[in-house]
């Protein structure tokens, strides 16, 4: 049986088998076994095998002997001298001298070394005896065996890498969540005190629109309770003094709250003399709430402005000195 039947046997590809042996110059099964566990990676390692250049006219006559050495993958390139008649003793072996041991190379003799630690070889015409069946099928369980361990090492690799991904997925995961959550938080807290400051704001507002109320209601009740005799006046003149002398108050300005569609409030401050389209100016330009149209209406009391009072001042609309409008969707 040749050397490539027997690496195929032990479960290589016929092109691997091929050019591990014309790598090592058919140096033994063995040799090409080492150096298929060296090259096994390699890139060109299934590409076809090309066939040796051959022999060039007036090259040198010397030729080329390799010695693969599967510890440093290289290539060691010697040279025997070919002479007519001549057949020199050739050393069919080396020898360990420290174990015994028969190896075939300088590449196994490197190897030996590494392992034992032995330093003590020489060459010997000893020839190593082939692989019987029983040997080639230990050496083909050991291959198999250590493609498994390679396989299952690799595997545990890609498994724990998994692993590691997975946690560094799940921590920056979480930390996302934990800043989401704590601007939500942050942002809800800023919504929260607004209202509160919204509704102290109107809840004032709304205690002044009470208390000058019962201002006027008191004033005007006062003025009803007043008998005839001291209402009336003899004379235009003397009426005319009279009105002189207890004038209404004038206001300057004017605070309104406007309450918008989407529940906040905007407040701003304006004349009596202003008309309703500036108050409505004024909303469009602040508004937060869209671009919707509405209309305003009071709450006390009711009344709902329409196009017609556009033209009207605040003091006309009965506005003045302050009052909560809100807006309604048309």
């Amino acid at each position: 049986m040749s050397d490539v039947n027997a690496l195929m046997e032990m479960g290589f590809p016929g092109n691997r088998a091929e050019k591990a042996l014309a790598a090592t110059r058919h140096q033994g099964i063995q040799v090409a076994i080492d150096w298929l566990f060296a090259h096994a990676d390699d890139p060109d390692i299934d590409e076809p095998l090309k066939p040796d250049a051959g022999h060039t006219l007036g090259a040198d006559d010397r030729t080329p002997v390799e010695n693969f050495d599967p510890e440093n993958d290289e290539n060691v390139v010697g040279t025997v001298e070919q002479s007519e008649g001549k057949s020199p003793a050739q050393a069919l072996s080396l020898k360990c001298e420290d174990c015994g041991k028969l190896l075939k190379s300088e590449g196994q003799v490197q190897m030996h070394a590494g392992r034992t630690g032995h330093q003590n070889f020489a060459e010997s015409t000893e020839e190593i005896k082939p692989l019987t069946e029983e040997e080639k099928k230990t050496q083909l369980e050991k291959l198999q065996s250590k493609r498994l361990e390679r396989r299952q090492e690799r595997a545990e690799k890609e498994k724990q890498e998994n692993i590691e991904r997975e946690k560094m997925r799940r921590k920056t995961g979480k930390e996302m969540t934990d800043f989401k959550q704590k601007f939500e938080f942050q942002e809800a807290q800023k919504i929260a005190e607004q209202r509160r400051r919204e509704k102290m704001e109107e809840k004032k507002l709304r205690q002044k629109l009470k208390e000058q109320i019962a201002r006027d209601r008191a004033e005007k009740a006062s003025q009803s309770s007043k008998p005839a005799s001291q209402v009336t006046t003899p004379a235009a003149p003397a009426s005319a003094q009279g009105s002189s002398q207890s004038p209404l108050k004038e206001y300057t300005t004017c605070r309104l709250q406007f309450r918008l569609t989407n529940g906040t409030a905007i407040t701003g401050t304006f004349k009596p003399t202003d008309t309703l389209t500036s108050v409505i100016s004024y909303i469009e330009s602040n508004r937060t709430d869209g671009a919707l149209p509405f209309l305003l209406t009071t709450t006390f009391p009711k009344k709902t402005f329409t196009a017609i009072d556009m033209d009207k001042t605040l003091k006309e609309c009965d506005l003045v000195p302050s009052a909560v409008l809100i807006l309604i969707k048309q």
